[in-house]
């Protein structure tokens, strides 16, 4: 009898609890409605991001096969192309924040200090590599390279999760609009 009434109380916080677990985060989440063009630099961000990343590896794994200084220019001013773009991305972005939501001037506040990190790495890189042509594998170029792609990684990943957490918010708000709908009163 006492575990049957402790399961009933059980559940019922539960069907309490539950509901509001759901509004809570969707109330804070719609405070300010999202942008679609914040959302679509977000997207093109998130390309050049993974783009970004990919070259910054290949970067760091010319270190491994210590090929010539021609072939660490070429990565490096790809990689160089692609932080210039999203610089550029960073801008558009800034320039438009305070349209989106809270969520978006958010992601934007702190992909600025990650692009700013990446532009400084990838021309202390370069910088040192025009220096030191014969074979630049040295352990402050190695370092260049290896947060480069630290902070590349960290780059798209979290553009990525900013991306798939919008998605899903916005489909629980569906979600949350249709069982609002459903359970309207007939008349």
């Amino acid at each position: 009898m006492r575990i049957a009434r402790t399961q009933n109380i059980l559940r019922l916080m539960g069907v309490l609890v539950v509901p509001l677990l759901f509004q809570l985060p969707v109330a804070a989440y719609v405070a300010r409605p999202e942008s679609q063009q914040l959302t679509q630099l977000l997207s093109d961000a998130n390309d050049e991001a993974r783009e970004l990343a990919e070259d910054a590896e290949e970067t760091q794994a010319l270190i491994l096969s210590d090929t010539n200084w021609v072939t660490h220019a070429l990565m490096l001013a790809r990689v160089k192309g692609h932080v210039d773009n999203m610089a550029l991305i960073i801008e558009k972005l800034s320039k438009t924040q305070k349209s989106g939501s809270e969520l978006q001037e958010q992601a934007v506040e702190q992909m600025l200090p990650l692009v700013r990190e990446l532009s400084a790495n990838t021309t202390a890189a370069i910088n040192y590599l025009n220096q030191n042509k014969a074979r630049p594998v040295s352990d402050s170029y190695t370092q260049y390279l290896n947060k480069n792609a630290e902070t590349a990684r960290e780059l798209s990943s979290m553009i990525t999760s900013l991306l798939e957490y919008q998605k899903s918010m916005a489909e629980i708000e569906k979600l949350r609009s249709k069982l609002v709908v459903s359970e309207a009163p007939t008349q």
